[in-house]
This record gives C-alpha cells, structure tokens and sequence, in this order.
C-alpha cells in the first residue's frame, strides 16, 4: 500500500472497482456538492472530482473533495496542467495531502479556448507526465522539483487518463507505459463505445505486460439522446461512437436506450482481461448513476476499512 486509499486498498486486494465522477458548481453553493454526495453515497468506491472540466470555471477541486470527505465520501482528486506553474501546482498538492486527500488524478487539461473564459492564458508549464513525475518525487523522495528537501511529502495513489481512440493502438499502447514510468499507478480511459476497438487496446496493453503493472478503469457513460451520440462523434476529439450506437439511439429515441448500452458495456469490459473495473461519467446526470451500478449488478460496494475526515 502507497497511500492507504480505500481506492488503493480494493484495487490490490483484486475487486472490480467502480468510481463515478462528480462535477463541482459554478457558484459559491457548497449545498450542491453536499447534494451529488448525498445521492452517489455508497454507488462508487471512489469519487473524481473535476478540475475546471472543459475549461469552464468551477468550485475548485480541492475545495470539493473536503465537502466529500466530511459527508463520508472518498474523493479523487483531479488536478490540470492547464491553470497553474510548477509552484502553484506543489503548492496545492502539498495543501491536498495535508487535508487527508489519497487519490490524485493527473491530467494536462483543455485548452481555455475552449471554455468560458476562451482568452485566458493557458499556462501549461508541465504536461500530464511531467506533472506524474514530479508528484511522485515528491511522494517517494521528499524532494520538490527545484531539488528542495521537504519534511513530509505527499502520500497519493497517482491516476493519469488514456484514451484508447486517439492515434494507432500501438502508439496510446506505448503512451500508457511512459505514463506509468512517470509514476501512474491506475488509469481512467475515455468513454468507451467501440467495445472492439477498446478490446483490441487491451490485447495489446497485455502484450506489453502493462496490465500487471498498473490497474485500468474503462470510462462509461449513459447517452441522454440521439443528438448527444452524434455530436459526441463529431465534435469531441478522441471520441469512438459507432454508427450501431447512434442508430440504436435514433430507433428508440429514449434516455432508456442510452441506459441500456452503456449497462451492455459494462457487461462486455467485465470479461476483458485486465479491466479492472469502471468509471461512469453521467456528466450532469449524476442521478442515474445508482440506477446503473445496481442494474449492472455491482451493488453492494465493499465496506471501506476506514475513512479519515479532514481535519
């Protein structure tokens, strides 16, 4: 055990693990987090908490994951490349730590443009694997980037993200092992939809030995609509939507539908060799999620051994 995560602690004890993804208000409101809280409570092992997701300004990630912990939540820190130097970053994971924060999520992070502040600079001073790196050298070696000594460094279970989809599958092959000689320890993959595609990866993460040495959580999402499939084929960067998928959306026409694949998914990713469990993004629509764990027959989740508030 690194950091002691209840996250942590399932994934090596070989449970398939769920987490599910709660996004923070775009307002001082902490009663909205304390909401999804309420709701997701007891459905996931573990909570991402995003980061100005698409670039769009947000209740920070850090203040969110506090409001989860004291309403007995285990939060997944997500923490971006996009908005903060090397200083500030330190700075906050250091902060992080010191609340009782175990899970970190590492990620490069949208560009501004396309948020809703689109002439903001971007700072981008590290990447995803630059940022890895220097967490773990913190965490392991007590040491900041600059090379300074520090007392106590910051114990976190280190998640990056994939995407299976973007780029030949030997490349995001290859991209996944240097990600996890920078230090990742669990993955979260984009939204799968092409099944096949994503079971191909899979072979080949396999045929490298990856699988044995970090755990990968396969992204899963309920599609609302028709609209929602097509414009996720065509405008998100990345994003496998097969043409069956949009068809059987636009035969049914029905949220029920959109359920229903993504409940066949989870089906599908649970007899992949190496998938160690899944990841729901319900993207504003965290109150389906409960729906879908007990429906994929995920329920009960393990008891956490233990969990520590902030203090």
């Amino acid at each position: 055990m690194i950091a002691g995560s209840n996250l942590e602690r399932l994934l090596r004890a070989g449970k398939f693990v769920v987490t599910a993804e709660l996004g923070p208000p775009n307002a001082a409101d902490r009663t909205v987090v304390e909401k999804k809280a309420a709701l997701l409570k007891g459905y996931a092992d573990a909570f991402n908490v995003t980061d100005c997701q698409t670039s769009v300004v947000r209740m920070s990630s850090i203040a969110s994951a506090v409001i989860l912990m004291e309403a007995g939540l285990e939060p997944v820190v997500q923490m971006t490349c996009r908005d903060r130097n090397r200083i500030g970053l330190q700075s906050d994971l250091l902060g992080a730590a010191a609340l009782g924060m175990k899970n970190l999520l590492c990620l490069t992070g949208d560009h501004p443009k396309f948020g809703d502040h689109p002439t903001a600079k971007p700072v981008f001073d590290l990447d995803s694997v630059q940022l890895l790196h220097m967490v773990k050298t913190m965490r392991d070696e007590k040491r900041l980037l600059s090379g300074t000594e520090i007392a106590v460094g910051p114990r976190f279970f280190l998640g990056a993200a994939e995407n299976p989809f973007a780029g030949t599958i030997d490349i995001r092959a290859r991209r996944l092992a240097k990600k996890m000689a920078a230090g990742a320890e669990f993955f979260q993959t984009q939204i799968v939809y092409n099944v096949e595609k994503f079971t191909a990866w899979m072979k080949a993460v396999r045929d490298m030995g990856l699988h044995k040495k970090a755990f990968i959580l396969a992204g899963v999402a309920p599609l609302k609509s028709p609209g929602m499939a097509r414009y996720m084929k065509q405008n998100i960067p990345g994003m496998d939507v097969p043409d069956e998928i949009i068809a059987r959306m636009k035969e049914k026409k029905s949220k029920e539908e959109g359920i229903q694949i993504c409940l066949d998914i989870i089906e599908q990713l649970r007899d992949i060799e190496g998938v160690a469990g899944v990841h729901i993004m319900a993207i504003e629509w965290e109150e389906i999620v409960p729906e879908i764990v007990e429906r994929a027959g995920l329920l009960p989740r393990p008891a956490p051994e233990s969990f520590r508030n902030p203090v």
